[in-house]
């Protein structure tokens, strides 16, 4: 299981809440649990696959809520227009893409990958999304290692 390290202020429920409402989201059951629990953070192993063809990248950083450098409220702002309706950024790799979360049916729950290097000048076209996990905790326990040479 994936370990995570360096997370953020503990949240409760309400400040959670008022973060929905403020970027008029409703964020998933489990993703609530995630965040309880971490708050963001970066963790290990922190390897995942993207696709047989694009290969492995590395997560870089979750989104926390609060006053922190990687907030999850600027990101979504960040964001705004660029993701599919339905879907927020909760964490990144090294190279500017993001990890994203379904926040409405038929995605939501689901994680996935948006590649920036083949944004679609329309964003809801979703040539640039990988599929990676069912879950926040389905992706957690797909991470892995560079096995040693």
């Amino acid at each position: 299981m994936a370990e995570i390290f360096g997370s953020h202020d503990n949240l409760s429920i309400e400040k959670i809440e008022s973060f929905e409402n403020e970027n008029n989201v409703k964020l998933t059951e489990q993703y609530i649990k995630f965040l309880l629990k971490w708050n963001g953070g970066k963790v290990k192993p922190n390897l995942f696959m993207i696709s047989n063809e694009q290969g492995p990248s590395v997560l870089n950083v979750f989104y926390g809520i609060g006053d922190m450098y990687d907030n999850l409220t600027d990101f979504i702002e960040i964001m705004d227009e660029r993701l599919p309706v339905g879907f927020i950024p909760i964490g990144d790799d090294p190279s500017g893409n993001v990890i994203c979360i379904g926040t409405k049916k038929p995605y939501y729950d689901k994680i996935y990958f948006w590649d920036h290097e083949q944004e679609p000048e329309d964003p809801n076209n979703m040539s640039n999304m990988y599929f990676l996990a069912n879950d926040i905790d389905e992706f957690l326990s797909n991470l892995y290692e560079e096995p040693e040479v």
